[in-house]
């Protein structure tokens, strides 16, 4: 079956020039995915009228359904309207529905109606209207040459209004979409160009109609199997029998399905195991706890944390030894050996973990860089620590330390 092919146009100069993020277009790729519709192409385009009617006639090639979100205010840098009526050669006039709608609106919330309000009414006169039924700016639909224009206002809550409750449902009933199943596949602990190693040859023999992306960031790599066909119950059992043929390759980095990051997986199997964690972070300033106590339900598992990030704190309030600390220094194996095992026997917890490095941009020595972390798990039958040689970036120094640290604790916990 032929896909039927989208292309989303978002409008707007606050988009561009980044003061506004476009999660308009975001939120609809993903929506439409879910229904079968493939969006080939999501643009960004600024207030200028050419700039748009050339964003349009594009479009309009590539795709079957071409939507657009912004640039229906009643403002004069609003140009989404005009550039539609102009494009389908159509006058512009009161849409008398419409404007019963705006005076509606209006009313309800006890302010009065200005002719600049009174102009949202205003539609192009080729174009079926779209209630809005939380705003003031309808939607217009235009349907040119087998090929389906829609314009909706940028304001999110008030598109994915009209999306769900219009659009979609209108756009199924005139476009019979291919069945679409995907599935996700985290793992953790391999480089993306490693990870293809291992599993080249299940990737070789991957059918035609089943198609693989690889999705990393940092300290994981998610695998996305997409399959199309007649059958998403066929494509589901298909892509399951897949990934048992992936296991044996990669089945020690899997860490879980779908959409559960790994600070998830690591709570479930936490409180499953009833086992409770504490931890130590210097250079990673909370951050670790963060993504601990982002899960809801963490308190079933989690103790608590120290932050001892000054000498003296780690010493005095943790109970690193001074001579630990003046022989080998807050960045070393021995000092995250004590971090870890300390902050488990004072929280009386089942595991412990730390981290110290030097997140940048200062702190470093010619023996210790900046990006040095060495990161620790301490359970009552183990200790074990690893180096990681980061980068320039401070943030992602961070960042990236406290993944190595959940994936620490996911390949080191008790049976």
């Amino acid at each position: 079956m032929k896909p039927v092919l989208v292309e989303i146009l978002a409008i707007g100069d606050e988009l561009l020039y980044g003061q506004t993020m476009d999660t308009n277009s975001h939120w609809m790729s993903k929506e439409l995915d879910k229904v079968g519709f493939k969006v080939i192409r999501r643009t960004t385009i600024g207030d200028k009228e050419e700039q748009i009617l050339t964003a349009f006639a594009e479009a309009e090639q590539r795709a079957d359904i071409i939507l657009i979100s912004g640039g229906l205010g009643p403002t004069s840098d609003d140009l989404t309207k005009p550039c539609l009526a102009k494009y389908f050669n159509c006058e512009t006039a009161i849409h008398e529905e419409a404007l019963a709608e705006v005076t509606a609106f209006f009313k309800s919330r006890g302010r009065e109606l200005t002719e600049i309000n009174r102009q949202q009414a205003a539609l192009p006169t080729c174009c079926t209207k779209i209630t809005n039924a939380i705003g003031t700016a309808p939607g217009m639909w235009f349907d040119k040459n087998r090929k389906i224009f829609v314009s909706m206002p940028g304001v999110p809550h008030e598109m994915k209004k009209m999306m769900n409750d219009i659009i979609i449902p209108k756009l199924k009933s005139q476009f019979k979409t291919p069945a679409l199943y995907h599935q996700m596949i985290r793992t953790a602990g391999i480089g993306e160009s490693f990870l293809s190693e291992k599993i080249a040859s299940w990737e070789k023999s991957l059918p035609g109609h089943i198609k693989l992306a690889y999705l990393p960031s940092l300290g994981e790599v998610k695998l996305r199997l997409t399959g199309t066909g007649d059958s998403e119950e066929t494509l589901r059992t298909e892509i399951g029998a897949l990934v048992e043929k992936l296991k044996p390759l990669a089945g020690e980095y899997i860490y879980g399905y779908g959409d559960a990051p790994l600070e998830v997986m690591i709570g479930n199997t936490l409180r499953e195991k009833k086992l409770k964690l504490s931890i130590a972070e210097s250079c990673t300033g909370g951050y670790l706890s963060h993504l601990i106590t982002s899960v809801p339900g963490s308190s079933d598992y989690y103790l608590g944390s120290m932050i001892p990030y000054d000498y003296e704190i780690k010493m005095r309030q943790l109970g690193v030894r001074p001579e630990t600390l003046e022989k080998y220094g807050a960045v070393s194996e021995p000092t995250i050996i004590e971090m870890a095992n300390i902050v488990r026997s004072k929280f009386n917890a089942d595991i412990g973990v730390a981290t110290s490095g030097i997140a940048g941009p200062g702190g470093a020595t010619p023996d210790k860089p900046v990006g040095t972390v060495w990161i620790a798990y301490s359970d009552k039958s183990k200790t074990v620590t690893k180096l990681l040689k980061l980068s320039q970036d401070r943030m992602l120094n961070i960042q990236y330390s406290a993944a190595a640290v959940l994936n620490l604790i996911r390949v080191n916990l008790p049976n």
